[in-house]
């Protein structure tokens, strides 16, 4: 796991190739499906352009939406592995509806669905990663499929704009302020990819339990629940606050941020503002992501959890073949 932080730069090196091109149309509208880190490049390409008319689906089956989304969409079966069950499902019912289908895998079961059916698919790179850890590969693919150029030049450019180890002592520094507790990351909706990611960083190579939620809605809800009193105390007592900010929030979540991080540390909390900052929008994300990989990996370390490996998912698996 730290060789792929160290190295995540490269990734963006990576030239994707459509393989069964003749068999693939580009298309404006997309339905993509995968789980855990095989959907997260989904959701950072929506955050970069909210008009992208891309919906993300992580279950089995296909989503419900109606007969022209599906007739006019390509579906999108991302599995890293190649061998989701899930993402299976989804791209063998959509085939069989005869909706157009491409793949995104490493190898496995899916990239053999493809040649079968001579369907369009990206085969990654084998460079022995977590799917969490392989976003500029997975971001490369996307681009491809959807025909994106400018973002293709915009995330090779990242190749050299961005400095992997130029987070890794803050992220050191930020383990060390969360030991022994348990992270609870906030964002707008804008960066809700970003909140996501970080959660379930910190729960892969971590090994903790780790949630987020979005501004404004949980000052409607959630943040009730941290109005602690004596008997309620040792429920949260544990919790440590994190506001992902940028100043292109809308005003009124900035100051929703600043309002609840006080109200939180006037009830005895622990909170920490980090600033998604960067010369360029893919610079802001990627600084972000790689401060939440070696935040995680310094915890694991404090923890001596194999940082790399995730048993309790394969042991899942086994029991659910």
């Amino acid at each position: 796991m730290e060789e792929a932080i160290r190295t995540f730069a490269t990734q963006f090196n990576f030239d994707p190739e459509i393989r069964n091109i003749e068999h693939f149309s580009f298309m404006d509208s997309f339905v993509l499906c995968g789980m855990g880190g095989s959907h997260l490049a989904a959701g950072l390409l929506k955050m970069s352009n909210p008009n992208l008319d891309v919906y993300i689906h992580r279950d089995y089956g296909l989503p419900a939406l109606s007969h022209k989304k599906f007739s006019s969409s390509l579906f999108i079966a991302s599995s890293y592995s190649g061998n989701t069950e899930e993402v299976l499902d989804f791209a063998e019912q959509a085939l069989q509806k005869n909706y157009a289908v491409a793949v995104v895998a490493l190898a496995g079961k899916l990239i053999e669905f493809a040649k079968e059916h001579e369907l369009p698919y990206i085969q990654l790179p084998d460079v022995g990663i977590q799917p969490r850890a392989a976003l500029g590969f997975s971001l490369l693919a996307l681009a491809k499929l959807t025909n994106n150029h400018e973002l293709i030049a915009d995330l090779r450019a990242l190749s050299f704009h961005i400095n992997p180890l130029g987070k890794e002592e803050e992220g050191r520094n930020f383990a060390e302020a969360l030991d022994k507790k348990i992270p609870i990351i906030y964002s707008s909706q804008r960066n809700v990819a970003l909140a996501y990611t970080w959660k379930i960083t910190f729960n892969e190579t971590a090994k903790i339990p780790a949630f987020y939620n979005i501004l404004p809605e949980l000052n409607h809800n959630e943040m009730t629940g941290f109005d602690i009193v004596e008997s309620t105390k040792a429920l949260s007592e544990k919790f440590y606050f994190i506001f992902l900010t940028d100043h292109q929030d809308h005003p009124q979540v900035s100051r929703r941020i600043e309002a609840t991080k006080k109200m939180l540390e006037d009830k005895g909390f622990p909170t920490s503002i980090v600033e998604i900052t960067g010369e360029s929008f893919w610079e802001n994300v990627f600084n972000v992501i790689l401060l939440g990989e070696w935040t995680a990996l310094y915890l694991s370390q404090l923890y001596g959890t194999e940082a790399d490996r995730v048993p309790m998912i394969e042991e899942f698996k086994k029991r659910i073949a």
